[in-house]
């Protein structure tokens, strides 16, 4: 049976929040991310934004000169990632299979489904616009690889400069020919250094690399040269990893200059542990272990982990023990690349009763018990910040 898998992508998902919150930004040129003062960048920034030449990662300061008048927001994760739930929760309607890349991006395999692949694209694409306000684009292909590139292709075709919305088909048997004339870092694993290294051999678009022989790429480029002869035929064949088959679960971020401001780490983290904790209850997981991952400004990196006394799934414990471990391997002013916290030893999410529990008043319990399913459901319906603890407001 041939695979249809949906890669599902956000249109410039901060900004198209942003404007549900503040309707009066449709079509000006905004960004989202820090103040210029602070040596802040763009998170991400309206189509109107990028008729400016404004793009993600580029310096707050730099766009400001590309576009005096332009309107520049602070990003609020916790709202963006409650939005980003009910997403996942539209595509979790469609099949059990989704695998989520990041907040704003997901894989669907949807091969058991009857209709055509291009079809529940559109489908998806009509839901979340409907139900969430928010434009989407879409890739279609019989695997991830030629799916993903779709979705960039058919982004990068739509010259409106308003949200794409695009859904990109390439029919099954015509990856190769699709794949062919794109730019040889439209593969993954070319970043710009392969790039150049690739281009210094004559090899600048992906029909180059079917040009040259195995050999020459393997013995020149290793793992990595096999690797890029088979994306170049448009082969892949991994599966949708899903959270129950996942044996991990994590979040990071990448910040496009160093940080080290303590607060805009602890939001960050925040964030991500949200992200995290509403994956590991839409699974029915909990983990054993949380971890966090620190990237520094000399590019080493460092992972420190813990063991909870239980298995946890709630966003709240994982943000504490995140905090805990940054606390204490974190210098005082140390600025930071990257910053990430993640789940491991996921094990099925079972209420574990303590020796203070059992000489709790039974009746209490049950109510407690009540109350977290609630909030569950809540967060599995709507998101993983749509209710908070007091301790929070």
């Amino acid at each position: 049976m041939v695979r249809k898998i949906l890669h599902f992508d956000l249109d410039a998902f901060y900004c198209a929040v942003e404007e549900l919150r503040h309707p009066e930004l449709k079509g000006t040129p905004f960004a989202v991310g820090g103040r210029p003062e602070s040596r802040g960048v763009v998170s991400s920034c309206s189509y109107a934004a990028r008729q400016f030449g404004i793009r993600s990662a580029m310096g707050m300061a730099q766009a400001i000169r590309l576009c005096p008048e332009l309107r520049v927001l602070p990003p609020d994760m916790r709202e963006y990632g409650q939005v980003s739930g009910q997403v996942m929760g539209i595509l979790h309607s469609v099949t059990p299979l989704v695998e989520q890349l990041s907040i704003d991006e997901a894989f669907l395999e949807v091969t058991e489904r009857p209709e055509y692949a291009s079809e529940l694209a559109r489908m998806v694409q009509s839901q979340v616009k409907e139900r969430l306000g928010l434009p989407s684009s879409l890739g279609v292909a019989t695997n991830k690889l030629v799916a993903k590139i779709a979705t960039d292709v058919g982004k990068a075709a739509v010259r409106t400069g308003d949200y794409p919305r695009a859904v990109q088909v390439v029919p099954p048997g015509r990856e190769a020919e699709f794949l062919a004339p794109l730019s040889v870092d439209a593969l993954w694993g070319v970043g710009p250094r392969t790039r150049e290294r690739l281009a210094a051999r004559g090899i600048l678009k992906v029909s180059d690399v079917l040009a040259a022989s195995a050999e020459e790429l393997e013995q020149q480029f290793g793992k990595l040269g096999r690797d890029l002869r088979r994306q170049a035929q448009g082969i892949d064949q991994r599966p949708i990893v899903t959270v129950r088959e996942a044996k991990s679960i994590s979040q990071e971020t990448t910040f496009a200059q160093d940080v080290a401001d303590t607060e805009t780490l602890r939001r960050a983290l925040r964030q991500q542990a949200a992200q995290v904790g509403a994956r590991l209850q839409r699974g029915g997981l909990a983990a054993r272990t949380v971890n966090l991952k620190l990237r520094w400004t000399d590019f080493t990196t460092q992972t420190r982990q813990t063991t909870p006394s239980q298995p946890v799934d709630d966003e709240e414990e994982i943000y504490r023990i995140a905090l805990d471990l940054l606390a204490s391997n974190r210098p005082e002013g140390a600025a930071v690349r990257l910053i990430g916290v993640g789940c491991s030893g996921l094990v099925p999410a079972v209420k574990q009763m303590s020796i203070f529990d059992m000489a709790a008043d039974p009746e209490a319990l049950a109510k407690e018990d009540q109350l977290n399913e609630a909030v569950k459901a809540l967060r599995k319906r709507f998101g993983a910040d749509a209710i908070r603890r007091g301790s929070d407001l």
